[in-house]
């Protein structure tokens, strides 16, 4: 119900607000001339915006989200990755410490 009061008060007050700015380029204001395109641009989307509002559903809490199949699901068992998983850390060791700074004595 907000958002449909709110609708009916924003695109009647741009309208005038356009309207406005019309009276006002033609009294010889150039830049009104720019929010006479302005306004009824802010009115559409006004409008494209309450419409997506009203017509999209919210997601349904109670009901669970499927599963989604591009997302790989965790071994069973939890040690098969120990030999990659310890041969990284010692790659990531040996790195480390190529980079530390030479002291000298």
């Amino acid at each position: 119900v907000a958002l449909h009061v709110v609708i009916i008060v924003i695109v009647p007050t741009f309208a005038a607000l356009c309207v406005w700015q019309v009276n006002r380029a033609l009294a010889g204001n150039d830049l009104s001339w720019a929010y006479v395109f302005e306004w009824p641009f802010f009115a559409g989307y006004a409008v494209y915006m309450w419409w997506r509002f009203v017509h999209e559903a919210p997601p349904d809490p109670v009901r669970p989200t499927p599963e989604r199949a591009d997302v790989p699901k965790p071994t069973s068992d939890p040690g098969a990755d120990d030999a990659d998983l310890a041969a990284y850390n010692q790659y990531l060791a040996d790195l480390a410490a190529q980079d530390k700074p030479k002291q000298w004595r």
